[in-house]
């Protein structure tokens, strides 16, 4: 399966420099490519590498680019307007006609001066050595050559083995990385799993198994209110300098939400592989349209990525050959596990769970991850076993 990796270059301040200059004028480039191809006439539709290679590629030359690199500049744009007829057929700029959808369609697509640019391996070479490796890339002030970089041991080995394609030079931060695409073999799946481990998500338990493992606390919710309560702030103040802060501070809040859904993702499905079981996990699908919640709690839900740690489980699970099974979570948190009575009063509040029909008393977070574990295994058998004779 297809993954990525992303390594830090630790280069020195004048490479650095240089290769911050070459990405800000194939960004530069691109946005006149992009200015070219649209004012030729062409519908968005139309636009493609191809059109966009013939429009702007000997103006793209004189700029400074390599061919290589005006190659590549020339489909990062056509892949810039392919994700935009893509939205555009989604309807997420509104209705034909909108004045939304009218201004996107009547302006040209434009690029960040720090946009990623694609290297392929007749710009970019890797070595690899202990604990990193240098690498070789093209610049507009020439090769750059032994260029160290830096990655986590099992990240690097991946790399190493199996780097597929292109990768792509991104500066962020003041930092400068390299973004790489990797083809992982997936290890057998297990058909025949023992068990499941049901898994239910929630806003004060981020994820919660079966076996009563609780993934999150009292800090990570508490380091989420400070981050809101912060952004409030500079949001309120509105000067130059609070935008900029702004943006700084979304980026740490995207880490700080990747690092944690790894963690919990990869402790589930650590555990599924070592006692041979499925993942039962909640189609959330649309849940912020459906779910009805207090102010409070709705800023919560929108400021968490759900769906990302959603992801992370199905691609370590394909990895790993752990099977997983999505199941509808309609009233998973009101059924009792044991006896399988559905009252919404047996929720007596957040964390405690009391069935008015049997009196079994349980954590209401444990008793929707049994719950879910239950549905996965009616799911996978009835999609992985043949119908009785």
């Amino acid at each position: 399966m297809k993954s990525v990796i992303q390594v830090k270059l630790r280069a020195r301040a004048e490479h650095f420099q240089v290769l911050k200059l070459t990405l800000e004028l194939c960004n530069r480039a691109a946005d006149r490519a992009s200015s070219i191809a649209h004012q030729s006439g062409a519908a968005v539709r139309n636009i493609s590498k191809e059109s966009v290679q013939r429009a702007a590629y000997h103006e793209m030359k004189a700029m400074g680019l390599s061919a290589q690199p005006a190659i590549h500049v020339c489909r990062k744009v056509a892949g810039a307007y392919a994700t935009l007829r893509t939205n555009l057929r989604s309807g997420n700029y509104g209705k034909p006609g909108s004045k939304r959808r009218t201004s996107v369609e009547t302006r040209p697509v434009t690029f960040r001066s720090e946009s990623a640019q694609p290297f392929d391996d007749r710009c970019l070479s890797w070595q690899f050595g202990e604990g990193g490796g240098t690498v070789s890339i093209w610049t507009t002030a020439g090769r750059l050559k032994n260029i160290p970089f830096v990655g986590q041991a099992e990240q690097l080995r991946v790399l190493r083995d199996h780097r597929q394609g292109e990768s792509d030079l991104v500066i962020r931060d003041g930092n400068a990385y390299l973004i790489a695409t990797v083809d992982v073999p997936e290890q057998p799946m297990n058909m025949a799993p023992t068990g499941w481990l049901g898994v239910d998500m929630g806003i004060v338990n981020l994820a919660t198994t079966s076996d009563g493992d609780h993934s999150i606390g009292d800090k990570v919710i508490g380091l989420r209110h400070r981050h809101r309560r912060l952004r409030g702030r500079l949001q309120k103040k509105g000067t130059k300098s609070a935008k900029r802060l702004l943006k700084k501070r979304s980026r740490k809040e995207t880490r700080f939400a990747a690092d944690v859904n790894h963690c919990i993702s990869k402790k589930i499905v650590i555990e599924a592989q070592r006692t041979g079981r499925g993942i039962a996990l909640e189609d959330l699908t649309g849940i912020r349209d459906r779910v009805r919640l207090r102010k409070p709690q709705r800023v919560t839900l929108h400021s968490w990525a759900f769906s990302q740690l959603g992801v992370f489980l199905a691609y370590k699970s394909l990895r790993a050959g752990v099977p997983l099974v999505y199941v509808d979570p309609a009233y998973t948190s009101q059924t009792c596990h044991a006896c399988g009575n559905v009252d919404k009063k047996s929720r007596i509040n957040q964390a405690t769970y009391q069935c008015c029909a049997c009196g079994v008393v349980a954590h209401a977070d444990v008793n929707a991850a049994l719950n879910i574990a239950d549905r996965g295994a009616i799911g996978w058998a009835d999609v992985n076993q043949p119908h009785a004779a």
